[in-house]
């Protein structure tokens, strides 16, 4: 059923496209005409107000649509340009959605003529006809739709996606720099917390002990006294411990981020498959936020994908780190609705880096997730 569902989108998305490109049509003789009568007042200017709501409805549905084949958000452009590069897009999508439709109806038109009339020469019976035919509108459909699926999304990101400039590109520093600090604040709270309520309750409880000793007189009372004390200071260290760990694990420092992400494969309860091509290693802060967002997708893909298998590949080319976690689950990972997701996210915007999710509903689901970076000191050897 899954795979059946995936191989239907290709064709539903085009038809889609068609059905939203023929629409377009009148839509924008609408609007051209409202906007005509704007100086004339009257109904002219409601009605266009009326008409670009209906306008907006659709761009947000062909971003929604891109952003699930190309695996990645694509984000609304500012109020004052939106309106321009949605008409713009109304007018090239009302032309290219029907035309790609109609390109593949002329290639199964043409293949199915030219089957009929090979076989013919042939002297070829109806069914084998027919059989070649199936299998030619097998092949165009594997290689057409989902290829001309894939343009029109690109298309519409390309026509529908905000400008860069000095602006956005200030903004997008402001709300890194804003979640490195909240990322850090919750890390240090996460610390104090784990302090007040693990070793530092354990280190009270061996004062509390060694104070009773100083007063107790029973040799039996003593004894067990000092045992406690001395249990609470174990456990106290083990806890100081898992805290260190937790901040920096020892695997990270030791092998390198190859490594710990290879050892955080072993601890996932679904079997992993890891292909890591790293030929150094990157700074220590940028390992440190890759590691702990590929345990973070890792635990995730063990608690809520039901997924039989995974796979995480490592990579470094054209100065960007690139790390991809995926399985075979159900899908349906949600970047905004996710409170896992949006802090991998947080995390690696602190270092400019970006998060892109791929997960249809029902699977298969894949993370990517890129940070630029320079590679500084020589590989280390991991397992």
């Amino acid at each position: 059923m899954r795979t059946i569902r995936h191989l239907l989108q290709p064709p539903a998305g085009l038809l889609l496209n068609a059905v939203t490109g023929a629409a377009a049509w009148p839509l924008l003789v609408l609007v051209g005409m409202c906007a005509a009568l704007v100086p004339f007042g009257g109904l002219g200017r409601p009605l266009l107000a009326r008409l670009l709501v209906v306008v907006r409805a659709l761009t947000r549905l062909q971003r929604a649509r891109a952003a699930g084949v190309l695996g990645h958000r694509i984000t609304e452009p500012s109020p004052r340009g939106r309106t321009v590069r949605d008409l713009a897009w109304l007018a090239v999508h009302a032309v290219v959605g029907p035309a790609c439709l109609m390109s593949v109806g002329a290639l199964l038109a043409s293949a199915w003529k030219i089957v009929r009339l090979r076989t013919a020469e042939a002297g070829m019976s109806a069914t084998l006809t027919l059989s070649l035919a199936i299998v030619t509108f097998v092949v165009i459909a594997l290689a057409a739709i989902p290829l001309l699926h894939t343009l029109q999304a690109r298309l519409a990101e390309r026509m529908l996606r905000p400008e860069p400039s000095l602006a956005s590109r200030v903004r997008q520093l402001t709300e890194s720099r804003a979640a490195a600090v909240d990322a850090q604040a919750a890390e240090l709270r996460r610390i104090e917390r784990d302090l007040h309520d693990g070793a530092q309750a354990r280190l009270i409880s061996v004062r509390m002990n060694l104070g009773l000793v100083r007063g107790a007189s029973d040799p039996d009372q003593i004894r067990d006294l000092v045992q406690e004390a001395w249990e609470s200071a174990g456990q106290a260290l083990v806890d100081l411990r898992d805290l260190v760990r937790g901040i920096h694990p020892p695997v990270l420092a030791d092998r390198g981020l190859a490594g710990a992400i290879q050892a955080a494969s072993l601890l996932c309860p679904i079997p992993v498959e890891v292909d890591i091509d790293l030929p150094a290693r990157p700074d220590a802060p940028v390992e440190s936020a890759l590691y702990f967002a590929a345990a973070e997708a890792l635990t995730n893909v063990a608690k809520h994908s039901l997924a039989t298998r995974a796979w995480v590949r490592l990579s470094h080319s054209g100065g960007v780190l690139r790390l991809t976690v995926g399985d075979d689950g159900r899908g349906g990972a949600d970047l905004v609705a996710g409170t896992g997701l949006a802090g991998i996210r947080r995390r690696l915007s602190a270092f400019d880096g970006t998060l892109a999710v791929h997960s249809p509903v029902g699977g298969p689901s894949e993370l990517t997730m890129e940070l630029p970076c320079a590679l500084s000191s020589p590989k280390i050897s991991h397992f």
